[in-house]
């Protein structure tokens, strides 16, 4: 009993030390705040620039969010304005560093420009995206026959430059708007009768219709790859939803999940609005003919100064930028409003210090010197006071294979149309070929790839491809032309340089014992076998023009019909614009094919309704056949 009373003691004595201490903790902090502000305002009244946030009011009553970047200081300055999808707050979010320069460093902006040039920038949530109030549509209509409300973008963007111009007193009064792809699409809306304050418009690389060529759909064949940013873009207000894969090559994810329609089924993508659009008009219909941009600016007047502007290796929207030029063209006889640019770049690539194309140099930073020489005196002339006449070419077009930068009045330049014709043994020349053909087996199980596997694209991360991807149509050819089901045409050296400038046509005469087929075509360069400058391009197979049509629609893109089997049919397509020369010593290439994979859903090769809900059993082997009466024809520049 003593040893358990000395215990009972000592557990006593401890227990009262505790209860001191920790009342005496407790007189110390009675209460133990929260740490964290309820609100925290930064002080930086040692930065160089200001940054506002507000919430623009439209006509409807939904605010915009906006936010608005300027040097303090700043006075009578233009205002250039971005309209995005892709989060306003993170293209202008503070950076570690009180400078203006790195708070403008952002997707999607000049930021040289805006610095050296004083510019008030302001960037957008569109509608139903980030901190913007609204409903989101992909690439929302004009009003009209698909949107019955009283807004599209167009309204928008009036309305937003009508609140900048009264409520942001540093500014002189004039605005100009500038976007890449989307927000390139948005340029173009706000040409859409404008605002009188709104002065210039520079739409880069656009989207502009999404059936011909630019994201969705290549001439009916579906870029399936671009499910992944559909998912991420439209299935949440703040694009948090995240695309899974679970394989490294993309080529075994689309292979196993058969057709496109039944990918986005195991996502669940029937619940995005624009997904289920895409299963429904899988041919071009009045949907997209009606929501076509450059057709719907063919039918307006052209009131604001518009800089185009167009990449020859847009492996996004190679399409947009060239066809609202030809729609825009025939209004601007005297070259005053209407200005293009073509450049030697993948999509977006302009805003980059650009002395490369994938593997080929480009003997200079052609980034640069566009934003420097082209965009910086375009923009002056309209959003500064007493900014003189910038002289900048109605055309400015770099020359890929001589690697330089040439001006113009239209485009393209004089040009006398010559076809190349496919001879037999694979040879490749202006004089017509014989009546034969040459044949393959094209087997949907084995379609092939349309760049080296591993396919990742750039959005799922993989470190050694995250640069490599964008400029995918760039790549070395030569390992396609390996495959029993590609045919390859090739000339002979050539012993004097051969210029080409806008778009090539293909005219083939094909048959196919399936019921449906596709076709890709692809105009190349092929570098001599030794290049001592450079060895790597030894031999190196760049495409020059490259694209797909879908079988289907060889009598009119807006009905599909079967393929009569085994016959002998013209198909004949536009290549993208080029600006080119072949040098001496080189020779021209032609690859034909019958699938693009997995950029572009297989097709079946037996007709099907609609290629989307293609069940497994309607993918069958074909053979095609390509005849020698086929040609590919050149815009040849005559010297």
């Amino acid at each position: 009993m003593h040893v358990y009373s000395r215990l009972l003691k000592c557990f006593l004595f401890s227990s009262a030390i505790v209860a001191m201490q920790a009342g005496m903790a407790q007189d110390r902090y009675p209460d133990l705040p929260n740490e964290t502000p309820a609100h925290f305002t930064p002080v930086d009244n040692s930065f160089d620039y200001t940054r506002r946030v507000v919430d623009i009011p439209m006509r409807d009553g939904v605010k915009l969010h906006t936010v608005i970047v300027m040097a303090k200081g700043t006075a009578h300055a233009g205002i250039l304005m971005t309209r995005t999808p892709y989060n306003a707050d993170s293209m202008t979010e503070r950076k570690n560093s009180p400078h203006i320069g790195p708070v403008l460093d952002g997707f999607d902006t000049p930021a040289d420009i805006i610095e050296k040039d004083g510019y008030i920038r302001v960037v957008q949530d569109i509608r139903g995206k980030y901190g913007s109030g609204g409903d989101y549509i992909m690439n929302r209509p004009l009003r009209g026959p698909q949107n019955r409300t009283a807004v599209d973008e167009s309204t928008d963007i009036y309305d937003t430059v009508d609140w900048l111009v009264k409520h942001v007193p540093e500014s002189n009064g004039k605005v100009g708007i500038i976007g890449i792809s989307y927000d390139g699409f948005e340029a173009l809306m706000a040409t859409v009768h404008p605002h009188p304050a709104m002065k210039v418009a520079v739409p880069i690389n656009p989207m502009v219709d999404g059936w011909m060529g630019d994201d969705w759909f290549h001439n009916g064949a579906f870029r399936q790859q671009g499910l992944p940013y559909i998912y991420g873009q439209a299935a949440t207000r703040s694009s948090t939803a995240n695309w899974w894969s679970g394989d490294r090559d993309d080529y075994d994810l689309y292979l196993k999940a058969g057709s496109a329609g039944a990918l986005g089924k195991s996502r669940g993508m029937e619940q995005i609005g624009f997904w289920r659009k895409l299963l429904a008009h899988p041919a071009y219909d009045a949907f997209w003919q009606e929501q076509a941009v450059d057709k719907q600016l063919a039918a307006l007047p052209l009131t604001v100064p518009t800089m185009l502007v167009h990449s020859l290796w847009d492996q996004e929207d190679i399409y947009g930028a060239m066809a609202v030029y030809r729609a825009l063209a025939p209004k601007d006889p005297d070259h005053q409003k209407l200005f293009l640019v073509i450049g030697p770049w993948r999509h977006a690539k302009s805003w980059e210090a650009a002395a490369t194309m994938g593997a080929i140099p480009l003997g200079s930073d052609t980034g640069t010197y566009f934003r420097e020489n082209i965009l910086r005196p375009f923009l002056a002339q309209y959003l500064k006071d007493d900014a003189p006449t910038a002289g900048v070419a109605p055309v400015n077009a770099y020359v890929s294979g001589v690697n330089r930068w040439e001006t113009h009045d239209a485009w393209p330049p004089t040009i006398a149309n010559k076809p190349l014709y496919l001879h037999a043994d694979g040879g490749l020349g202006f004089a017509p070929g014989d009546n034969g053909y040459d044949e393959y087996v094209s087997d949907p199980a084995k379609p092939v790839p349309y760049r080296i596997r591993p396919i990742q694209p750039w959005i799922h991360g993989i470190p050694d491809q995250v640069e490599s991807w964008p400029e995918w149509l760039a790549d070395d050819q030569r390992e396609f032309a390996t495959r029993t089901d590609v045919l390859t045409y090739v000339s002979d050296v050539l012993t004097s340089p051969l210029r080409i400038s806008g778009e090539p046509a293909v005219n083939l005469m094909a048959s196919t014992s399936g019921s449906d087929s596709d076709w890709v075509v692809k105009l190349i360069d092929v570098y001599p076998d030794e290049v001592h400058e450079k060895p790597s391009l030894g031999g190196y197979e760049l495409g020059i023009a490259m694209d797909i049509f879908r079988g289907r629609y060889r009598e009119g893109f807006a009905e599909a019909k079967p393929i009569a089997a085994g016959q002998p049919l013209p198909y004949r397509f536009p290549l993208p614009t080029s600006n080119h020369v072949f040098a001496t010593g080189h020779r021209v290439m032609v690859q034909i094919q019958s699938s693009w994979f997995p950029l572009y859903d297989r097709n079946p090769q037996t007709f099907v309704k609609n290629i989307f809900l293609a069940e497994p059993g309607d993918y069958r082997k074909a053979t095609q056949r390509i005849y020698h009466t086929s040609f590919i024809e050149l815009p040849v520049v005559e010297h």
